[in-house]
Parts: structure tokens; C-alpha cells; sequence
């Protein structure tokens, strides 16, 4: 379940503020803000997560199609926590706006190389499993972003970076 000590305040803006060092600017690039969540890697976090990332991109200036990749990206990235993590760890899932780009984080507590998405001829079609960061990474570059993978000491965290137009 949502580590509730851990949740920024409820509703939309999370954090969110206008900058006024740009007040000429188109309304995308004067946001900026953030909004972050710790879970432990269970089912149930997985909706409750998208909840609330859809709460967060409801206050920003983001198109629907972006907030749709977010939407699934989330889903898709915390469920591989929840199927790929230690019992017992944390995931952190972080969402920020800052100049007009998107930013969304999933870290895990475990220690492993990072795993880049398959290249689509080496998906086996008959597969359950094992798209969806490849599906996610698609997404992501057919909106104009992109799809980054660290591993350190602490864990490891896959990130999307999207424009929010």
C-alpha cells in the first residue's frame, strides 16, 4: 500500500507552481512542479499510483495523449516493480514539470543492471509477458521523448522524459 507519511498534499497541483521569471511565456514552460509517492511493491499500489499521477497531470497544461503515455507508462513501470522486486523493499515513483517537459520516475531497492527493451523482431508475438517497457519506450519517442535507465548502490530507476504538448 501508499506509505500515506510519504504523499505530497491531495489534488492536482502536488506541488505545482508558476514561475514568474517568464510571465510572457506560453503557459507550459511558466509550470513547474512535482509530486512523489513510496510503496511497497504490491498490487494495489499500481492503481492507486496511476490515481494519483492522474490527479497531478489534471493541474498542469499537459495534452491528453501525453498524459495517456504517462498514464501507462506508470502502470506499466510500477507493475514491473511489483513483479520483479524483493518483498519487503520500497518503490518511489516521482512526476515533475519543469520548462515545458515531463518527468516520470519508478525506482526500485534492487540492485541490478538496467534492462533495455527488446527490439520489436526479438518479441516473441506468442508472449505473455515482456513488452511493456518496449511498448512504453515506443511511446515515449513517437511523442518526442524518451526512456532512460540507471542502476546505482540504492536500487534502480527507469525514467520517461515526454514534452507536455
Amino acid at each position: 500500500m501508499l506509505t500515506t507519511a510519504t504523499l505530497p498534499a491531495e489534488a492536482g497541483a502536488a506541488g505545482a507552481t508558476a514561475s514568474a521569471a517568464t510571465p510572457g511565456a506560453p503557459a507550459s514552460l511558466r509550470v513547474r512542479g512535482s509530486a512523489h509517492w513510496v510503496a511497497e511493491p504490491a498490487p494495489a499500489a499500481v492503481p492507486l499510483l496511476r490515481t494519483r499521477v492522474r490527479a497531478v497531470l489534471a493541474g498542469w497544461p499537459v495534452s491528453a495523449e501525453v498524459a495517456d503515455v504517462l498514464l501507462l507508462a506508470v502502470s506499466e513501470l510500477a507493475g514491473n516493480v511489483v513483479q520483479h522486486a524483493a518483498a519487503g523493499g520500497r518503490m518511489r515513483v516521482g512526476l515533475a514539470f519543469d520548462g515545458g517537459w515531463l518527468r516520470l520516475e519508478v525506482a526500485d531497492q534492487v540492485v541490478r543492471p538496467p534492462r533495455p527493451p527488446r527490439l520489436a523482431e526479438e518479441v516473441d508475438p506468442d508472449a505473455e509477458s515482456g513488452r511493456g517497457l518496449l511498448i512504453v519506450q515506443l511511446l515515449a519517442a513517437e511523442a518526442g521523448g524518451e526512456l532512460s535507465f540507471s542502476a546505482g548502490e540504492f536500487g534502480t530507476t527507469v525514467r520517461v522524459f515526454l514534452p507536455a504538448s
